[in-house]
């Protein structure tokens, strides 16, 4: 497949370093000749420096022969001209764009991006995508990281091992026969800070990040069993009223069950219009790292902060803040991967990267056909996919035990039939069946071959 990325920033890299890694054709082009630099020296990539939407610099992309154009540049104009000048001019088949402003998201507008008017095939909001995910990790607090699958029937979460954990030093065989009717799996774990798959015979130790699916009925049985309990966030605090945190806040306030938010948003005319968007949520003006300020937006009972700003840095200290306060959990969005170490030695209890949830969304669209879901983990460093299994597959048909997967790929849920189960050596896989694939990032190319999704989807 012959895919063109605009924009070499951290999205437009991490989808570039996905997509070269599967042997496609990919050229990134940037009007900053560094960026393209460092991805082509870095990358199986060609590289073109200039404007993205300037129709020449397309061609000179290969424009004429692309399959596909993912325009993810800084500038939603910038996005939206090179998908049309990509139809228009070159008749590129699939355009991606992403798009950052909520006036071009909403819902009455989306009549705009019908291939006769601004021909975008998908649009991805990086913004929408983190609202989302925050309310996720809301939703399980208990959990550093959390996505739903099976059409939230399954759920992944990332849980990291107390002192005090029951199951701690067991071998996860063991473990597998002791609670033989719980559907979960460990499907992975980073000690050290090293991702892997883990295998029957090794155990789980305290300090260990690890990564669960299990059926969502038996989600908070499985947490116990790990030592956590979910607890339900009944107050929460905002900091950051932009885009994310008024995403957050209206969804809190169209809850069933009743949550008392409040923001804090530093610029007033920002805060003033988080005030005009919202019914039942107090908004206060000013500054998020100001402990009178936390103090009067009731910090010490708060079930959970969630620090939402454009700066990293105001999140971390607003989050450490607030802990030291009283507050119950504290939520972090974090631009840049290298501090994501830091969390637990900071004690703030998850993070959201909004790279790594954009570059999901991204691989969702770009592998779709029988892929139905795509969740990237860590910084790129493994991949969750939910796929429908094949008549053409090699797996269909075989036993689990005898499938030639990959050491770093382990089946996390099975839906069968409509109904989940937890895989086995033994469980047959079956042509219809819906499959959770956990694989390290080097070993994806081989799980999609076992799909054959790159044949009947490319």
């Amino acid at each position: 497949m012959k895919v063109i990325i605009c924009g070499a920033g951290q999205v437009g890299w991490q989808i570039a370093r996905h997509l070269a890694g599967e042997k496609n054709d990919v050229t990134v082009v940037d009007n900053n000749a560094d960026l393209v630099a460092r991805a082509t020296e870095a990358l199986d990539v060609q590289g073109i420096a200039g404007f993205a939407s300037y129709p020449d610099v397309l061609d000179r992309a290969g424009a004429r022969d692309a399959d596909m154009i993912i325009a993810a540049t800084y500038s939603d104009e910038v996005n939206m001209v090179t998908c049309q000048v990509a139809h228009s001019v070159f008749s590129v088949p699939r355009k991606i764009a992403r798009l950052r402003s909520q006036s071009y998201l909403t819902a009455i507008y989306s009549d705009l991006y019908r291939r006769d008017h601004m021909p975008i095939d998908v649009v991805i909001s990086p913004e929408r995508e983190v609202a989302e995910a925050a309310l996720r990790r809301l939703s399980a607090p208990a959990a550093f990281d959390n996505q739903s699958f099976m059409e939230g029937r399954a759920q992944l979460v990332g849980i990291v091992l107390a002192e005090d954990c029951p199951v701690i030093n067991t071998p996860l065989r063991q473990l597998t026969d002791l609670f033989s009717t719980l559907r979960a799996i460990v499907v992975g774990v980073r000690r050290e800070g090293r991702l892997f798959a883990p295998e029957a015979a090794d155990q789980l130790f305290a300090g260990d990040e690890i990564y669960l699916f299990c059926d969502a009925e038996d989600l908070n049985r499985a947490l116990e069993i790990f030592g956590k309990t979910n607890r339900k966030q009944e107050r929460v605090v905002i900091i950051g009223g932009g885009n994310v945190g008024l995403a957050v806040a209206r969804a809190l306030e169209e809850r069933a069950d009743r949550v008392r938010a409040k923001v804090i948003e530093k610029n007033r005319a920002v805060a003033e219009k988080a005030a005009d968007g919202l019914e039942r949520t107090i908004v206060l003006n000013g500054d998020g790292l100001n402990s009178e300020l936390l103090s009067e937006a009731g910090i010490e009972r708060a079930d959970a902060i969630l620090a939402v700003t454009d700066d990293d840095k105001t999140n971390i200290l607003a989050s450490v803040r607030a802990k030291a306060a009283g507050a119950g959990m504290a939520i972090c969005l974090i631009n840049d991967p290298t501090l994501a170490p830091l969390m637990s030695t900071l004690h703030i209890d998850a993070y959201i990267n909004p790279r790594a949830t954009t570059v999901s969304s991204i691989l969702r669209h770009i592998r779709h056909g029988k892929v139905r879901e795509v969740y990237s983990i860590g910084d790129a460093e493994a991949e969750v996919i939910e796929a429908q299994v094949l008549s053409t597959s090699p797996i269909a048909g075989q036993l689990i035990r005898d499938i030639d997967f990959p050491e770093g790929v382990l089946v996390g849920v099975l839906m069968k039939g409509g109904k989940i189960e937890r895989p086995t050596g033994g469980t047959r896989i079956d042509e219809g069946d819906i499959i959770t694939i956990f694989a390290m990032a080097d070993d994806v190319p081989e799980v999609e071959r076992l799909l054959q999704v790159s044949i009947d989807f490319f």
